[in-house]
């Protein structure tokens, strides 16, 4: 028995390590997803215009993506690096199907995207215009490549394709169906609509900034344009995207989408509730108060108001069924305040741009200062939307680390113990908070500067003019 409680509280510290670095991680992934495109857009008007606003434009918001840039490869690193050391018995068992995507991340895309960066940023003054901008377009490429990669690596944890079973391990059998299944897909659609939401509110928050203080407005007022130009319809697609993705985890992980409603029987016409409290345990099913949108879950998992989501209870029974005896239900609470953690946030953030855009057309955006409060504030949400869509993602599929392959209590290396887990765990945690702290002190100082003239900041407005 002490084995046992050993094993499960190491597990549960691997698991504390692991999402510690992932989600710390995945704070700086949707920026540099979303604040590269908006840099090219800015690098491009300047070469289409010549007007020396874009460049300064470029400059100011180039600085804040590379800041975001080196913390979040450093964080990533660690993150493969626990794959091999906590989780070898997962390692194992999909290394065959796991490696091939994460290889190609790591050897192609990521090497794209640090190469041409690179270029991008030591360019200036040594490349002409057209190739300077083609190294910032390749690099934004590089990016997403690599996050289609990643994700196509963590869909197999969602829904294993393309594979078979040989010798308790899993072998890679089609890398078309790997690379193209349709989890994989819907989340690299929904990642990028995120880190565009991200980046064009971090713009915007900045812009509104520099209108609250009332300087350098002029040079500004282009950049929230653009910002507003990707966040209204983006933020707001989004909403909907995320909201039809739930019909195909309905059909993959129906255990997910009950337990993000903590439906524990079987319904039709199923509500959606905004708030509840209570009723997320088996012993106490029912909440003691709710407000609820009546049909709604049925959309959210069916597509239809009046479509059948199958309880927990029932889900467990025939997962015990065809897996054997135990629970296999998520962690509910988490699921479900999760989901609307998501939810609400990327809400908020599609109604400030939405409200945004109005000012904008009126010619008041950059005079309304509580617009300006609320825009700089909101730069969190998008942050926000993304953590709690990742907890959801990922504690949803519990208690499998693989669906239906592999649980997560069997996954860990099992030579790895409380003491060097806990160790290195408090390692972490004290380590990314240095790190966050540093990271908010230089994005906030840069980001309050008075942007400087190409001339100031000692960058030529005028590279060679060989094409």
């Amino acid at each position: 028995m002490t084995v046992l409680v050993l094993a499960s509280t190491a597990v549960d510290l691997a698991r504390a390590q692991f999402a510690t670095t992932s989600v710390y991680h995945f704070f700086f992934v949707p920026l540099t997803l979303g604040l590269g495109p908006i840099l090219v857009v800015f690098q491009t008007m300047w070469y289409r215009s010549g007007d020396e606003k874009w460049l300064t434009l470029t400059h100011f918001f180039g600085t804040l993506f590379l800041i975001n840039f080196a913390i979040g490869v450093a964080t990533g690193l660690v993150q493969e690096f626990q794959f091999g050391m906590n989780w070898s018995v997962y390692s194992r068992f999909v290394g065959n199907v796991f490696g091939a995507p994460l290889a190609i991340e790591g050897l192609a895309s990521f090497f794209l995207e640090s190469t041409f960066l690179g270029l991008w940023i030591f360019g200036w003054n040594r490349l002409s215009p057209r190739l300077h901008l083609a190294t910032l377009w390749l690099a934004v490429l590089g990016s997403w490549m690599s996050a289609y990669f990643i994700l196509v690596a963590n869909s197999f944890m969602q829904d294993p394709v393309g594979y078979k079973l040989v010798d308790g391990e899993a072998q890679l059998t089609s890398v078309w169906k790997l690379l193209s299944s349709d989890w994989a897909l819907y989340a690299f659609a929904h990642t990028i609509m995120a880190g565009l939401t991200t980046g064009a509110a971090v713009v915007l928050g900045v812009c509104c900034w520099h209108f609250a203080r009332g300087r350098t407005v002029e040079l500004f007022r282009p950049a929230a344009k653009v910002a507003l130009i990707v966040l209204v319809p983006v933020s707001c697609a989004n909403l909907w995207f995320g909201s039809h993705f739930g019909i195909l985890v309905t059909s993959l992980q129906p255990m997910k989408i009950s337990a993000s409603e903590a439906q524990w029987d079987t319904c039709t016409h199923c509500a959606f509730s905004l708030f509840q409290i209570g009723g997320f345990t088996q012993q106490d099913p029912t909440p003691s108060y709710s407000i609820e949108i009546p049909g709604m879950l049925s959309f959210l998992a069916t597509g239809s108001f009046s479509g059948q989501v199958q309880g927990l209870n029932e889900l467990n029974r025939a997962y015990e069924q065809r897996f054997g005896p135990g629970s296999y239900e998520p962690p509910v609470e988490v699921v479900y305040w999760s989901m609307r953690g998501m939810a609400y946030a990327g809400s908020l953030v599609a109604l400030i741009a939405i409200i945004g855009a109005v000012l904008l057309r009126k010619r008041r955006l950059e005079r309304s200062r509580w617009f300006c409060r609320v825009a700089v504030a909101g730069v969190f949400l998008p942050f926000a939307a993304c953590a709690f869509g990742w907890f959801l993602t990922e504690t949803g599929r519990q208690p499998w680390i693989v669906q239906g392959l592999l649980q997560t209590s069997n996954a860990s290396s099992p030579n790895v113990g409380v003491t060097w887990l806990a160790l290195s765990l408090t390692a972490f945690v004290l380590l990314y908070l240095v790190l966050l702290v540093a990271d908010v002190w230089l994005m906030r100082r840069y980001a309050g500067r008075d942007p400087k003239s190409p001339d100031e900041a000692g960058a030529t407005t005028a590279p060679a003019m060989g094409y």
